[in-house]
């Protein structure tokens, strides 16, 4: 039986909490980690090492909260994505019939691919609904920008406060409605240069060895081999899926590279395309997710001359 704000609910619950000092965090963490031991709900934190520590020192001894590395969690949104779906099936297969979790955000997704993880945010208040899952996200306002604050009003039904209380988010919308909005992508600092590779209709094979040309020395060896996976993938797609012409372009820095595949069509019809495995063989839906899970960071647009994905591998810009 799910207990606290979860009592009666099917499915999802999905909160933010919204803190400007760490004794607000604490007042909202600790009374919902320790409700959910005392009632038997399997209960877990996801948080960063300085905002994990805190919590971890404010709980009462013995309190049987597991507590996850935040930055192997938060590594990338469909990798976070299918652990914590793998994680609520077991504990569910198991018995659980209610789970508390929280979490946050890295730091470094705050900044520039911010956006991905605002997908994310957005994604999972379906990816989750299958189980009984009550979870808080956790925003510093002191540290968050404005903009942020905005799609986690936008991606959380409510907030959790440090009263105890719940209220309701004002600016939430549907996930499919706000997946489906286009977002404004800044381009990357590197692309203010031409491109060091530029292919019109390249085959997948033409677009894998230009990658692996221009990451030698650049990229560790496997990060190297999932972005190659990751052009060929999304190369593929465009030939297949998407208008002619498909365009290829390649940016290096000294510690990424950037890749754009452009094509004449709107891109997938599918708002979870690459956040979710798709299962009901939609055009390059199993393309998209698993370049989504080879890369630091994917970002696309839609423009007059079509759909345009843009991926990056290596160390995404800071600013």
């Amino acid at each position: 039986m799910r207990t606290g704000r979860a009592a009666g609910r099917t499915g999802y619950l999905h909160e933010a909490v919204c803190y400007g000092s760490d004794e607000e965090l604490l007042a909202v963490a600790v009374p919902f980690l320790v409700g959910g031991v005392e009632a038997g709900e399997p209960t877990f934190v996801a948080l960063g090492e300085r905002t994990g520590g805190l919590v971890r020192s404010a709980l009462p001894a013995e309190t049987k909260v597991e507590f996850l590395t935040g930055g192997d969690v938060y590594g990338r949104p469909t990798a976070a994505i299918r652990m914590y779906r793998q994680l609520l099936a077991d504990l569910v297969a198991d018995g659980a019939t209610a789970i508390r979790i929280i979490g946050e955000v890295p730091t470094a997704g705050l900044g520039p691919t911010w956006d991905w993880w605002a997908r994310y945010e957005a994604a999972i208040n379906h990816a989750y609904d299958d189980w009984p899952l009550w979870s808080m996200c956790a925003y510093d306002t002191r540290t968050v920008r404005s903009s942020v604050l905005a799609d986690v009003a936008a991606t959380h039904p409510c907030f959790a406060t440090a009263d105890g209380g719940q209220l309701p988010s004002a600016g939430y919308v549907a996930p499919e409605t706000f997946l489906r909005r286009e977002r404004p992508v800044l381009p990357d600092p590197i692309q203010a240069a031409p491109p060091l590779v530029e292919l019109a209709d390249p085959t997948a094979a033409q677009a894998r060895a230009a990658v692996h040309g221009a990451g030698q020395g650049r990229l560790p060896g496997d990060e190297l081999d999932d972005f190659v996976v990751a052009i060929s993938e999304v190369v593929t797609n465009g030939l297949r899926h998407g208008r002619p012409p498909v365009r290829f372009r390649l940016w290096a820095g000294a510690d990424r590279l950037v890749a754009t595949v452009s094509d004449g069509g709107t891109g997938p019809d599918d708002p979870y395309a690459g956040l979710l495995p798709c299962g009901d063989g939609a055009p390059g839906g199993l393309g998209l997710w698993i370049t989504h899970q080879s890369c630091n960071h994917v970002a696309h647009y839609r423009d007059a001359d079509g759909f345009t994905l843009r991926l990056t591998a290596g160390r995404p810009p800071l600013s």
